[in-house]
């Protein structure tokens, strides 16, 4: 071998190497590369493909929204109480206006609208500026019907009360998004509102609608339709019968509730005066009016119950064994109590009687003695067994909670007192559940209004149920008191609410508003049917009568001429 040739070989094969370490190094960063931009590839493609869609989308489509209707409010029996009528939402986007001077002519035209807001709504440079919601449906038709570009008119919905003022402190109103505000309305706004829809427009960089692409549109759900224990017909009737007695009383205000005692379902309550859910705000600004306005005094307020709780010391006194129905008080027309001189309505006394005749007499000074008997432990004890010292848990909002003494620091004459009803405030609501549950066998319901929920087909969607607390009072209790109180308006203070062939029960109560000596009472009763099986109680309240106040008086012949419309229909 040529020696010359293997020495240049050899000199020459350290720079080759030297040149192919770079080129592998070169290469594989090369390659090091790729793999990374692979992998990021792979994780823009796949793990935040969401994201940068996303992105897209918005970047490339302008969304309007789609009201979904919301659902009936009807009667136990279908009648419709709140519905939803068609309207529009008109708007302008300013990017596509061609015209703009047509525009804002055509808005006051057909919007009534003064030129410079419409002018202030076209010019505004944004991506969709509202004009005007709540249009009726043929001024939103004319609108579309012009093809302005840049104009846009969506439908949407209004709520309507098809009877005005019907029961408006129980089913309240929505807002102008079509959210329930108050009552009903609000309670259930999650039932009632539906899913709301989304139409979806394609643009370019500026905004601009591209009319190569369709509007894509998510249709809404609408709402499903809520079935109250309300009955149109007796609420009709009770909101008429208020609303004479309000008159003839020179009243401030009557409220009257109908309730199944042994389920607690409200058939109708009435709070005179009443207002017009279609325009609750009557263009009243003042929100302490309009509070007032919307209060419902049977829920909202409490009030001295007064010898209407009678029945409560009664039953608490045969309960505890206390008393007996062959037990007797003297009544000479007065009792001391302390130091406290405390008068019975009748000043010359009613002389001996028995345990029901005190309760027919409505006797303040055998009370005392009754609730004396009972002692402060056993009284407070019965007090909330019969859910006098806790709220119903009505299915509305806003129930006001019991007034009333520490238990500790309740002394003679603080019982005395209590003991036919004064000295301490409760709802309506939770006197008529506690008579309830004195007269239904001892059980303490739950009010409500809600039965369940329905789709457009009438199928069942949801059922709601309500407590049932068992065992309140002795049945055999219960089955006393109810015969006491049938004596009451067969032969006692609440005759006026007698109907020969109809067996009713009831008491009546003369409540002083405070402050004590002002001259101001409520007149109230509380009546049901039948006396062996009650199956409907009412209660009748008169705030503030004029001339007449007791309740035996103008309060008991209320409730009779209600029971002789209803009972014939409820009970058939």
């Amino acid at each position: 071998m040529n020696k010359n040739v293997l020495k240049f070989n050899t000199a020459n094969r350290k720079p080759y190497m030297r040149h192919r370490k770079k080129m592998f190094a070169a290469i594989m960063c090369v390659a090091a590369a790729a793999v990374v931009l692979i992998v990021r590839l792979c994780v823009l493609m796949i793990v935040q493909s969401d994201y940068y869609s996303e992105k897209a989308a918005n970047l490339h489509e302008r969304q309007r929204s789609i009201k979904a209707m919301r659902g009936q409010i009807l009667d136990r029996n279908g009648v419709v109480l709140a519905s939803s009528r068609t309207v529009c939402t008109v708007s302008v986007i300013h990017s596509q206006i061609e015209d703009s001077e047509s525009v804002i002519q055509m808005l006051v035209k057909e919007l009534s609208i003064d030129e410079a807001t419409a002018r202030k709504r076209v010019e505004k440079v944004s991506s969709i500026e509202r004009v005007k919601s709540n249009v009726n449906k043929e001024t939103g038709d004319r609108i579309r019907n012009y093809n302005y570009p840049g104009v846009k008119v969506d439908e949407d919905y209004k709520r309507y009360y098809p009877y005005g003022s019907l029961a408006s402190k129980i089913i309240g109103f929505t807002g102008a998004d079509n959210q329930g505000i108050l009552g009903i309305e609000a309670k259930y706004d999650e039932q009632l509102s539906g899913e709301s829809g989304r139409i979806l427009t394609v643009t370019d960089a500026w905004g601009i609608e591209l009319d190569e692409y369709q509007e894509m549109r998510d249709e809404p759900d609408k709402g499903d339709n809520l079935v109250l224990s309300l009955d149109y017909n007796i609420q009709s009737y009770a909101t008429q019968l208020a609303n004479k007695t309000m008159l003839s009383c020179q009243a401030k205000s009557v409220s009257i509730i109908v309730m199944n005692p042994s389920n607690g379902e409200i058939l109708a309550m009435v709070n005179t005066p009443e207002y017009d859910l279609n325009d609750p705000y009557s263009g009243e600004t003042d929100m302490n009016i309009l509070n007032a306005k919307w209060r419902n005094f049977c829920i909202n307020d409490t009030y001295e119950p007064g010898s209407i709780f009678k029945m409560v010391t009664a039953t608490a006194a045969l309960e505890t064994g206390v008393c007996t129905l062959n037990d007797h008080y003297s009544c000479g027309g007065r009792t001391v109590v302390a130091d406290r001189t405390i008068r019975c309505h009748k000043t010359t006394g009613h002389g001996s009687q028995t345990f029901t005749e005190t309760v027919m007499n409505s006797c303040n000074p055998a009370f005392i003695e009754w609730g004396r008997r009972v002692g402060v432990s056993s009284f407070y004890k019965y007090m909330g067994k019969l859910g006098l010292l806790s709220k119903t848990g009505i299915d509305i909002a806003g129930e006001a909670s019991t007034i009333i003494h520490k238990q500790e620091n309740v002394g003679e004459v603080e019982l005395a007192t209590m003991s036919f009803g004064q000295s301490f405030q409760i709802t309506p609501m939770q006197m008529i559940r506690a008579a309830a549950a004195i007269v239904n066998g001892g059980n303490l319901v739950t009010p409500h209004f809600a039965v369940k929920t329905v789709d457009d087909n009438d199928e069942t969607v949801e059922e709601f149920t309500y407590d049932i607390q068992t065992g309140a009072i002795d049945s055999q209790t219960s089955a006393m008191m109810k015969n006491i109180l049938g004596q009451v308006v067969e032969n006692g203070g609440g005759n006026k609410a007698y109907i020969e062939g109809f067996s009713i029960g009831g008491k009546t109560a003369t409540s002083q508003k405070l402050p004590r000596g002002s001259g101001k009472y409520i007149a109230s009763f509380i009546g049901f049917s039948s006396v062996d099986d009650p199956q409907i109680m009412a209660m009748c309240l008169i705030d503030e009568p004029v001339g007449a106040y007791y309740g035996g008086t103008i309060a008991a012949p209320v409730i009779r001429e209600l029971f002789e419309n209803v009972l014939p229909y409820a009970l058939k």
